[in-house]
């Protein structure tokens, strides 16, 4: 799940090690294929591509898995050409959703994140009026159990990271944007292994909801996130004290 609660983000960076990971991988694939189509093969030179392959990294995804989504996305390899497409909605209790799409069909899935919101209480929303609400911000994470927090933040500061926090078993880092690069490179030149890593859309205000409508929330966040055309759902949610997940 994409989002910043805390706890959305728990579940969003331990999903990249759970039974999901297949799905991760794919999502992951599509979005760097799509970033060395639009701006060439070499990170170097593509900024976009660089991020994708830092993300892929961040989730553990093999080398020849990497080099075999950029060779597809330069033509080098038979592969599919996606469309980008996002979209904005509104979860019940008028919770914020950017539903970002990387699809090789954008009428199905046009089709399949309108059933779904609809499904779900949602609706689609007028063009700005959601993404505003958003800003874009760098969030890599590290399993809590493994390293300290102080062990993080030295190397993370030495990056030029934000801020560094640890809750519920997960060290969080996060960065502007344009030091994300700089803090993964000085995480990983020390040998940490991250969870995650990515350039999110963070809500700049929260909503708070009941428990009952936070789950009906969360159930309809979870299947867009489901579909495969849908790569990130961002959501400006918080979770109500107390509530569990589960």
């Amino acid at each position: 799940m994409s989002g910043h609660s805390k706890w959305a983000t728990i579940k969003h960076a331990k999903g990249a090690a759970d039974a999901k990971r297949g799905q991760v991988f794919t999502k992951l694939i599509k979005e760097i294929s799509i970033a060395a189509r639009m701006g060439g093969g070499n990170p170097e030179g593509n900024p976009r591509l660089r991020t994708a392959v830092i993300k892929a990294r961040g989730a553990n995804m093999p080398k020849d898995n990497i080099d075999r989504a950029i060779k597809k996305g330069t033509g080098e390899l038979e592969g599919v050409t996606y469309e980008e497409l996002t979209y904005e909605a509104y979860a019940g209790g008028g919770v914020g959703l950017l539903i970002e799409v990387l699809t090789d069909n954008k009428n199905r899935a046009a089709a399949d994140v309108r059933n779904i919101l609809t499904r779900g209480g949602g609706e689609l929303a007028k063009a700005g009026s959601v993404a505003r609400l958003f800003k874009r911000q760098g969030i890599i994470t590290l399993d809590g159990e493994k390293y300290t927090e102080d062990q993080v933040m030295e190397a993370a500061l030495e990056g030029g990271a934000e801020d560094v926090s640890a809750e519920g078993g997960i060290i969080e880092v996060t960065s502007v944007p344009e030091d994300f690069e700089a803090v993964m490179e000085s995480l990983s030149g020390k040998d940490f292994e991250t969870l995650s890593a990515e350039i999110s859309m963070v809500a700049e205000t929260e909503i708070t909801l009941d428990n009952d409508a936070t789950a009906k929330a969360l159930r309809m966040i979870d299947k867009l996130e489901e579909n495969d055309d849908v790569q990130n759902v961002y959501h400006n949610m918080a979770m109500p004290e107390g509530f569990s997940p589960e």
